[in-house]
């Protein structure tokens, strides 16, 4: 798990985000029109507001229209007052139109994005964890893998789907928003910033503690998959056994310890809002006093007013969106530690640089003073040494944990020697290819397994290229 980090060089952290935004690149394309879709969409609400200055100042109240403004109002609409609010009304539905457009073409370039990042996860993903020998197999829960293969690769696609461009948008919509106030009145801008730097701080406050937070649940929901995937898959172990009543309190208590760490959590996550709104409203009550002390004396028009307040309003709406999207980025942050630990994980047993393929084996089989553990406190071969000829039968016969299983095992390389080698028609198996190994061999499991398939398919599971016929001679038993 890579630990947490704040954002500094070369940080682990950083290197992280470097690969979730590498897993954009070929993607590129599709991601630039979706920039061009927030680039719209924010302009859309830059102007929004305008529309209603226009009503207030130039036809409620009189004022002259600016020339450039006049120009292309008399163009299109006339020049009297009816002209000005058709204008206006228009101006409306034109920009609610526009950036209801690029809104909408952001949201399905940035979800289709997000499905294929998630397809090429889950593929690469899934793909790594079948290359990974047994021993760590082993070591790693299934239900944790199985989290990460779904929930956390889920986590990611929602970031991608909501806050990658989402933050864009936000920032943008933030800063054309301030530069537009700016211009209208600095006086009322600094006041309106003036809550930032604490808002900065609660923000940077609690996406430390709503991080420490989702990495908590991520391991919670992992350790519950992993009860789930131990029991179904021993279902007639726990019959056998009557030991559901057992199981049930095992599951309910790590449900229980579930419930409770996510409730946790969730108390983070909810205080963050409500600090925001609440700070959010100072700093409008702030501006709200102070233009309309200047509106009074009459140093202000209702309708540069009307359109500050409403820009104020905006202006803290990405605010708090940055800040709700604190949890989407965290949890995204933290799947990927997840996926990247997965696949750091170099597999033990593996092709080894000079393998090759393997000839078509003769069958004799010899292990020559071969010894393996599967931890250091616990040796299960010691020395062992024998040779197997080809079309002898050969049976191993002893108690639970002699090491059957194990040897069996180390034929086709599930697992590797701690010393010593393994050996078919005197070569080491060390020295092929995985996949060349193993195709020529043929295993009866101790436990039945059928995968979700028909009955043919799962009888030519290690010979998919086999015929009908094939795979009917090999389901009909001899009659004695």
């Amino acid at each position: 798990m890579m630990p947490e980090t704040s954002a500094t060089p070369n940080t682990p952290a950083q290197s992280n985000w470097a690969k979730m935004l590498a897993l954009l690149r070929p993607h590129w394309k599709t991601l630039t029109i979706a920039l061009l879709a927030v680039l719209v969409e924010t302009s859309a609400d830059l102007l929004e507001p305008w529309p209603l200055k226009i009503i207030v100042d130039n036809l409620l109240q009189s004022k002259p229209l600016p020339r450039w403004l006049a120009g292309v109002v008399s163009h299109m609409a006339g020049h009297d007052k009816l002209a000005i609010l058709n204008f206006a009304v228009l101006a409306v539905a034109v920009i609610a139109i526009v950036g209801a457009i690029g809104s909408y073409t952001e949201k399905y370039l940035t979800t289709s994005v997000g499905q294929w990042v998630m397809h090429d996860m889950r593929r690469t993903l899934y793909q790594h964890i079948h290359h990974l020998s047994l021993a760590e197999h082993d070591e790693k829960r299934t239900g944790d893998l199985i989290s990460r293969v779904t929930s956390d690769i889920e986590a990611i696609q929602d970031f991608i789907t909501s806050a990658l461009l989402g933050m864009l948008v936000s920032v943008l919509t933030l800063a054309g928003m301030v530069a537009v106030m700016f211009y209208i009145n600095w006086r009322f801008t600094l006041i309106a910033l003036s809550i930032v730097p604490v808002l900065s701080v609660v923000v940077y406050f609690f996406t430390k503690r709503i991080k420490k937070t989702s990495r908590e649940v991520r391991q919670k929901q992992g350790e519950l998959l992993t009860i789930v995937q131990e029991v179904f898959s021993s279902i007639r172990v726990v019959k056998a056994f009557a030991r559901e009543d057992y199981e049930q309190q095992r599951f309910e208590e790590q449900s229980l310890e579930n419930v409770e760490t996510a409730l946790h959590a969730r108390a983070v996550k909810a205080k963050l809002s409500p600090v925001v709104d609440v700070l959010a409203a100072v700093g409008t009550c702030l501006v709200l006093g102070y233009g309309g002390r200047l509106a009074l004396a009459g140093q202000l028009s209702t309708g540069v007013l009307i359109v500050f307040l409403l820009y104020l309003g905006k202006m803290y709406k990405p605010i708090r969106d940055l800040s709700k999207m604190t949890d989407t980025v965290s949890k995204a942050a933290i799947s990927y530690e997840r996926i990247q630990d997965v696949l750091n994980t170099v597999s033990r047993v593996r092709d080894l640089p000079r393998a090759r393929r393997a000839p078509r084996f003769k069958g004799k089989i010899e292990f020559d003073r071969v010894s393996f553990s599967y931890s250091p406190e616990q040796q299960i071969l010691a020395g062992v040494s024998f040779s197997i000829e080809p079309g002898q039968v050969a049976a191993f016969v002893g108690p639970s944990g002699a090491g059957k299983s194990t040897i069996v095992s180390l034929i086709p390389r599930f697992y590797d020697p701690t010393s010593g080698q393994v050996k078919i028609d005197g070569a080491d198996v060390r020295g092929y290819t995985l996949q060349s190994l193993r195709e020529q061999m043929s295993f009866v499991l101790q436990d039945t397994v059928l995968f979700r398939a028909p009955i043919w398919q799962n009888i030519a599971y290690g010979k998919p290229e086999a015929q009908r016929a094939e795979i009917g001679r090999a389901s009909c038993r001899e009659r004695v």
